[in-house]
């Protein structure tokens, strides 16, 4: 089958001809439909996150934000069958811990991230594995469009999970969302459909434009102002700060950006993972956040059972993950796409769909 193929940090990744995966007897073997392509992909690419274990050897297959059609079935699972229209989420869980038991697979002791291991092959290929995948695979609902399921991926998901249940968003509450990429704005998408006021914050001027058809009520341009806590809290009631804020983005200078934008007793998301410059550590204004009450919260993933609430959002016209893709693209444009993320000059999600 064809596969897109890692060559080692920063060298052009291949397409080639590699073998089917194997069909683990508690997982499937699933035909893509779809994969978007994430900024994760390009952090790992870069060679980062060492720091967390994350080693990228040389014939990886990226992909982890997959949709398709089961292909094969291993001999345990009980739930699927061929012919099922399925995703998954990009961090497969083992189903047994305590985590997982409790419905946090996102969680999980034994968690495998998929299209970053070389035992876990990714879905920037014809065909990918998913173990234990009765805890694992989501049956999607009849109609429901392939790139759009795509795009939810890791960003959205991650995003949604990060809104709707890591923090506390009620109707009316002020959201800022620092870094309008693609995880960022599935952040502002969520939070307006929550009800917030949001506020997206970029440098990127079509990233801002796109925050605002997504919800976004305010926006700020990062080279626009001096002080952009500042210029944050400005635009919330008697400019008192955010009851939460987003790094959607993982720099330095977003983290520091998105607390410092919070009120009193606010909450701090976040989301985006660093680059080699951080190497996984931040310095933060520890006194205020003690002083203030502040809480620092992460997200990362979602449990499969929370995408039924995303679905319901979708029928309902809440949400609509499909107007976060940017484009559509093939196999072979994929190392490119990925390698030219290091620009940050593309807006939305990316989305391989033709293989």
């Amino acid at each position: 089958m064809r596969a897109v193929v890692f060559q080692g940090p920063e060298e052009p990744m291949e397409v080639e001809e590699v073998d089917r995966p194997d069909c683990p007897p508690d997982g499937v073997v699933i035909e893509t439909e779809a994969c978007g392509v994430c900024r994760s992909d390009w952090h790992a690419w870069q060679g980062d996150w060492s720091w967390i274990g994350m080693m990228m050897t040389e014939g990886l297959i990226f992909g982890h934000e997959p949709v398709g059609v089961v292909a094969e079935v291993g001999d345990d699972v009980e739930n699927f069958r061929e012919g099922d229209r399925v995703t998954n989420p990009f961090n497969l869980s083992d189903g047994t811990c305590i985590h997982c038991k409790e419905g946090h697979q996102n969680r999980c002791e034994r968690s495998i991230p998929m299209g970053f291991v070389n035992f876990s092959t990714g879905a920037f290929a014809e065909e990918y594995p998913v173990r234990a995948a009765d805890t694992n695979l989501i049956k999607l609902p009849e109609g429901v469009d392939s790139v759009d399921v795509a795009g939810l991926g890791c960003r959205f998901a991650t995003a949604f999970h990060g809104i709707a249940h890591r923090v506390d968003v009620d109707p009316g509450d002020w959201v800022a969302v620092h870094g309008c990429g693609g995880v960022g704005l599935s952040a502002v998408h969520t939070a307006n459909a929550l009800g917030a006021n949001v506020i997206g914050v970029d440098l990127n001027e079509a990233a801002l434009e796109k925050a605002e058809e997504l919800g976004a009520d305010e926006t700020i341009k990062v080279d626009d102002v001096q002080d952009v806590p500042q210029a944050v809290k400005k635009k919330t009631p008697k400019s008192r700060g955010c009851e939460v804020s987003v790094d959607a983005l993982g720099i330095a200078q977003t983290c520091q950006n998105s607390i410092n934008s919070l009120g009193k007793g606010g909450q701090h998301l976040q989301i985006g993972l660093t680059t080699s410059e951080e190497g996984g550590e931040v310095s933060l204004p520890v006194d205020n956040i003690v002083t203030d009450e502040r809480e620092f919260i992460g997200s990362y993933g979602m449990p499969p059972h929370e995408y039924d609430e995303i679905f319901r959002m979708m029928d309902h016209g809440k949400i609509d993950p499909g107007a976060i893709v940017s484009e559509t693209i093939s196999l072979s444009e994929v190392p490119e796409t990925i390698a030219s993320m290091g620009d940050y000059d593309t807006v939305g999600i990316p989305v391989c769909n033709k293989f």
